[in-house]
């Protein structure tokens, strides 16, 4: 049995008990391919087999028993030799944790005595802000402005621009969206966002928004649809089906890139990408006062420091000692 086939190993049908054999195949699965089972996010969970898969090549590891002669030297080695790679710091601090979430769970089902990843030392990463560029204020207007208002694509492709930018979903959480997602509570439209590890909030949406998003629900004409996806193809050529959800790399290189384009942002802002509008929706929030640790809530961000990394209220450029300069 490999880590993948773990969930298509174990037997449906409700109420269906186990046979024996499947009972002892179930029973006999190494608690290192559980924890692969265990982690929700298909995303991480591709990146942390990678993690492993570079790992046991290293050191040579063919068996999941082998896992519990791994010792603390076995990791400084691999750490040197990711070094060596010229590796990113943060993509070694990024397989270093991959080994020590593997290491505690085992440690957790009493597979080995410790985790030998503790104590390994992990590459600084030396910067105060995130690495993903925000827009300023009149690159955003004119991003949100460069979709056609009079076709349906053009209607769509604003109301997922203004999604991004007033409330700073991954692109992921947008292409999730369903019609029923958008609901009232408390007499205000929230959006039922379902983020990272399945959790779940709700955010209230912009005036702005709500207006292109309705406008583009009544030219698509599928705003009753509640368990059809909000945000949808215009046109298939390959299949003809419509009601299904973006793909996220469509976001990505159809809509954000190709207004990006026309408005001049992709030139003039290296790095743009669909991240860069969750950027520029959690620093504008900041510096019109919002509280960080609501700010982190509504991002879905787990830890605040992750947060912080948007907060650019202590050395915003328009401050620079710069712009104090005369001669």
């Amino acid at each position: 049995m490999h880590p993948t086939d773990l969930e298509t190993s174990v037997p449906a049908g409700p109420g269906r008990a186990l046979t024996a054999a499947e009972f002892r195949g179930l029973a006999a699965v190494p608690p290192e391919w559980e924890w692969f089972a265990n982690l929700p996010n298909p995303r991480t969970r591709r990146a942390y087999q990678q993690d492993v898969r570079d790992f046991t090549a290293f050191v040579g590891i063919t068996r999941p028993e082998a896992f519990r002669t791994v010792t603390r030297a076995h990791l400084i080695a691999w750490r040197k030799a990711l070094e060596a790679r010229n590796l990113a710091p943060s993509s070694i601090r990024r397989k270093l944790a991959a080994l020590s979430s593997l290491f505690d769970y085992l440690c957790e089902r009493n597979a080995v005595p410790h985790n030998p990843v503790d104590g390994v030392k992990r590459p600084k990463v030396h910067h105060h802000e995130g690495l993903t560029p925000a827009l300023g204020d009149a690159q955003a207007r004119a991003l949100l402005d460069a979709p056609p208002e009079h076709t349906l694509k053009g209607q769509r492709d604003r109301a997922i621009l203004a999604t991004l930018l007033y409330h700073g979903l991954r692109r992921e959480e947008l292409c999730r969206l369903k019609v029923r997602d958008l609901q009232q509570r408390e007499g205000i439209l929230h959006f039922r966002i379902e983020g990272k590890g399945d959790k779940i909030r709700f955010l209230p949406v912009a005036a702005k928004a709500a207006r292109l998003i309705q406008a583009y629900l009544d030219a698509a004409g599928h705003g009753y649809d509640w368990p059809g996806p909000l945000f949808r193809p215009v046109k298939n050529h390959a299949t003809g089906t419509l009601n299904k959800p973006l793909n996220p790399t469509s976001i990505y290189q159809d809509i954000v890139r190709r207004y990006g384009e026309q408005v001049g942002i992709n030139t003039a802002v290296r790095g743009f990408c669909v991240h860069s509008l969750r950027a520029t929706a959690a620093t504008n929030a900041l510096l019109h006062g919002a509280d960080i640790a609501q700010v982190q809530e509504w991002l879905g961000h787990a830890n605040v420091a992750t947060t912080r990394l948007y907060d650019k209220r202590n050395h915003r450029p328009e401050d620079s000692p710069t712009f104090r300069v005369a001669y």
